[in-house]
């Protein structure tokens, strides 16, 4: 009998988890820890400015695609196309939609196109977190002796 009281509030507070049109009841939203978590999403073969600086008329394929990687999308009505196509999102919002395409003409960079490339604002993207270095060793610790060569 006394577990009643908890599952009847338990009940009422599951049900009113769907009720946020109602007034009064909007504020649950805004706390973030009943909100979801969006993760981020990466999506396709990324690369920045000074990937595509590197790329050049005259390039074969195997160049580019050692700069580039492989093309997201190989288009099977132009071979001497590819797209390369890259998204970022940060909690449920687009940061970057990067989309440029190479033109080949003989096994050779004809033209880049870089029309559709909206590269991300720097201010909204988060930073990379830093490499982990390793700990400095403290002069006062002795480096342990190597274990002596087994005979044999």
């Amino acid at each position: 009998m006394r577990l009643y009281p908890i599952f009847s509030a338990l009940a009422v507070a599951g049900l009113l988890t769907g009720c946020s049109e109602l007034p009064g009841v909007q504020y649950l939203s805004r706390i973030s820890f009943l909100s979801p978590y969006k993760m981020d999403i990466r999506q396709g073969n990324y690369f920045d400015d000074a990937m595509l600086d590197k790329l050049k008329t005259g390039m074969t394929r195997d160049q580019v695609q050692f700069i580039m990687g492989t093309p997201l999308v190989s288009d099977a009505f132009d071979k001497n196309r590819w797209d390369y196509v890259y998204t970022y999102q940060h909690a449920g919002k687009l940061i970057a939609n990067r989309h440029v395409v190479v033109y080949f003409d003989q096994d050779k960079v004809n033209r880049i196109d870089r029309s559709q490339d909206y590269p991300p604002v720097a201010a909204s993207v988060p930073a990379p977190a830093a490499p982990a270095q390793p700990p400095a060793v403290s002069p006062a610790v002795a480096p342990v002796p190597a274990a002596p060569a087994a005979k044999g």
